[in-house]
């Protein structure tokens, strides 16, 4: 199967064999695509020289860009969590909800209530909705069941779902993403069981890359999510980090000594941390949606993690609870508003970072030859316009490994 993109109105792509933020930006190029991997890119006024092409997309002076790559995601829940929202809107913070028995143990007895192909028929609609504004790939964690049971639950229908439909989703095992109900007065216990039987059963079956941990005051301590991470890795599961969200609390150093892929969140990052994860090559993951949502006013320090040296990546954080939305596009304009990132920069940051953030760089995250045509069609007259144009769907068509998913362009 043989396909050409023509009509381009430019392409853009990070230009990897330069520095963090610069692009490639081609003028009128084509695009061949055979079984589902980008066959050539083709340059203006160039004839494509292959045979038997099956089908021809015409993309109508809109730009090309590679598929947005989300990789902090939390997609697999129940119900939502509107009243909360209400109560920030009313002066409760953020950590007075989770205090007072809401947050994500509110999720978390929901989620283990609720009939496993309900959540799995509602996780199908949530995800859909990546691929209307423009995501191709997402990292999907688990987190909400914190049982054994539930916690395999939710892995199961991420891996399920891989397999029925497009979204390529790669899975995280999150079971500290908060001590439940149950253990509120035996933390310890709780940490045996993730450690003893939650890691060995998910590595036992293959259900996750990654392990997670919510490293934060009144969450889980810095020994402690050393431990439950390091145990991790002996079973194969490499390490994300949530780091440094409410309290700086040293989870971006902690992420540096054992190696993490990311480190996630950093609004409260010390200098020291943000020295030490770029010494250590460990990817920031900022999530500026989640910072606007929950109306805080101190945004991650990126400018001064690119100063350092490190290659940040962003991502929407989507969840019932602090960020309600599958909307990368959002995340560019918040980011760009509130980080002062440039839109070469927010680029990489959402498309060939979080590919090498997740292994896949060989695969997706550039518009390249032998890649994956994971691409998107947008109805901008330049990258610069994404983020301006702020609050709006810019995409127009989706194609996931060649096949389109969203089109709004037409035949």
């Amino acid at each position: 199967m043989r396909i050409l993109i023509k009509n381009i109105s430019r392409l853009y792509s990070p230009d990897v064999k330069g520095n963090f933020g610069d692009i490639i930006g081609l003028s009128k190029p084509q695009i061949l695509i055979k079984d589902g991997m980008i066959e050539a890119v083709i340059a203006d006024g160039d004839t494509p020289d292959s045979p038997g092409i099956d089908q021809v997309i015409d993309a109508r002076g809109y730009c090309l860009l590679p598929g947005f790559i989300d990789a902090h995601t939390h997609p697999v829940f129940w119900q939502t969590r509107e009243n909360e929202f209400i109560m920030r809107l009313q002066g409760k913070s953020y950590e007075q909800i989770a205090e007072a028995g809401g947050g994500i143990r509110n999720s978390a007895r929901s989620f283990q209530k609720a009939d496993k192909q309900a959540i799995k028929d509602l996780t199908r609609e949530r995800i859909r909705l990546f691929f209307e504004y423009g995501t191709t790939t997402i990292e999907a964690k688990s987190g909400y069941g914190l049982t054994t049971r539930d916690e395999i639950k939710a892995l199961e229908i991420i891996s399920e779902l891989n397999r029925e439909q497009d979204l390529e989703m790669i899975p995280t095992f999150l079971g500290a993403h908060e001590v439940p109900d149950e253990y509120r007065t035996n933390r310890e216990e709780y940490i045996r069981l993730l450690l003893d039987e939650m890691i060995p059963l998910v590595a036992e079956r293959g259900l996750a890359k990654y392990c997670d941990v919510f490293c934060e005051k009144g969450v889980f301590t810095v020994d402690e999510s050393r431990e439950i991470l390091t145990t991790a890795d002996k079973f194969g599961m490499k390490a994300r980090i949530h780091a440094d969200e409410l309290n700086p609390f040293g989870g971006a150093e902690l992420a540096a000594e054992i190696g993490a892929k990311t480190a996630d969140h950093l609004v409260q990052v010390s200098g020291e941390g943000i020295k030490l994860m770029a010494r250590n090559n460990v990817i920031p993951m900022l999530l500026p949606v989640t910072t606007f949502f929950l109306r805080k006013d101190v945004y991650a320090p990126a400018r001064k993690m690119i100063d350092a040296g490190c290659k940040i990546s962003v991502a929407t954080d989507f969840n019932p609870g602090s960020s309600m939305t599958q909307n990368m596009q959002l995340a560019w304009s918040v980011a760009a508003l509130k980080m002062g990132l440039l839109p070469g920069e927010l680029l990489w940051a959402t498309t060939y970072i979080p590919a090498l953030s997740l292994e896949i760089d060989h695969l997706a995250g550039t518009i390249e030859t032998g890649k994956q045509a994971d691409l998107i069609l947008l109805d901008i007259p330049n990258l610069e316009y994404l983020p301006y144009h702020l609050g709006i769907n810019h995409v127009k068509m989706t194609i996931k490994k060649g096949k389109i998913i969203v089109n709004m362009v037409g035949a």
